[in-house]
Order: structure tokens, then C-alpha cells, then sequence
């Protein structure tokens, strides 16, 4: 038996920066890899009150507009035998979006679908990044998926 686990989430930050649509990625430092926000729940807290505690950690950002992403990224981890499924969420944040990055990451930038994709390591990050800016870029996701803030 394998047992599927969903104890974090993970976010994909939006802005327009110099007049186009780019993604935040961040070189992580604990395995060396491009990634998006993603972190840990702790208790007490809701899937969308981690991802914003995340955002404002680990970018400086402070999330005002926030998504589900209706979307789960999932894998292996062979060590522990699990399947770990995380769920996603996207955030809009305003024109030319600044950050500041914690000690977990060493570079970011803001990229284009296409940068995005040869930067990361996992087919997974791709089919994400895929979906974000299929559902949140090239239209504008359903006001039900909107995450009332409070």
C-alpha cells in the first residue's frame, strides 16, 4: 500500500511587469531547483491562510487577490512511500511586483510561460505552469474560484 499525504500547498504568483504577464520563480535552496511558493501547513491553519503566510515569508508579497487554482500537483517520494498531493492556488499581484526573498531562496525572476518552462526540473512544474496560464492568463478564472479573504 502506498498512502497519499496532503499536508502543504503551493502558490503561483501573477504580475505585470514592464507591460507583460510573468510568473515568480525562485532558485530554492535545499535541492537546487527552480520552484514557485509552496510551504508546510501548521495546525490550525486553512490551505489558503498557509499560502498567504508563505507568500509574505518567503516573497515579501502580501496576497490582496487570491484563486484556486483548481488544480493538484502530485508525486512519488520514494523515501517515505508516499504519493504527496498538493493543492494550488494563484495570486494577482499589482503591476511590477517587488520581493524579498527569505533564506530559503538565493535568485528569483519573473518569467514568461516559455522561460519558466526551461528553467524547471519537474514535468510537473511544467503541466502547472501550463494550466496557470491557460485558466489565469490568456482568460480570467470564475469568480467562484476566488478565495474570500478574511
Amino acid at each position: 500500500m502506498i498512502p497519499i499525504r496532503c499536508h502543504a500547498v503551493a502558490g503561483v504568483a501573477l504580475s505585470e511587469i514592464d507591460g507583460q504577464i510573468k510568473m515568480l520563480l525562485m532558485y530554492r535552496v535545499k535541492g537546487g531547483f527552480w520552484c514557485h511558493v509552496a510551504g508546510t501547513v501548521e495546525a490550525g491553519e486553512t490551505g489558503w491562510q498557509t499560502i498567504i503566510r508563505e507568500f509574505g515569508e518567503e516573497t515579501g508579497i502580501t496576497v490582496c487577490e487570491l484563486y484556486t487554482a483548481h488544480y493538484l500537483e502530485q508525486f512519488y517520494e520514494s523515501g517515505p512511500n508516499v504519493v504527496t498531493v498538493v493543492p494550488v492556488f494563484v495570486v494577482y499581484c499589482p503591476p511590477n511586483q517587488g520581493v524579498q526573498l527569505n533564506d530559503e531562496h538565493t535568485a528569483y525572476r519573473w518569467c514568461t510561460l516559455a522561460e519558466a518552462k526551461v528553467l524547471v526540473s519537474f514535468p510537473g512544474q511544467q503541466a502547472l505552469y501550463d494550466h496557470v496560464w491557460r485558466y489565469f492568463v490568456e482568460s480570467r478564472p470564475s469568480t467562484l474560484m476566488r478565495v474570500v479573504l478574511g
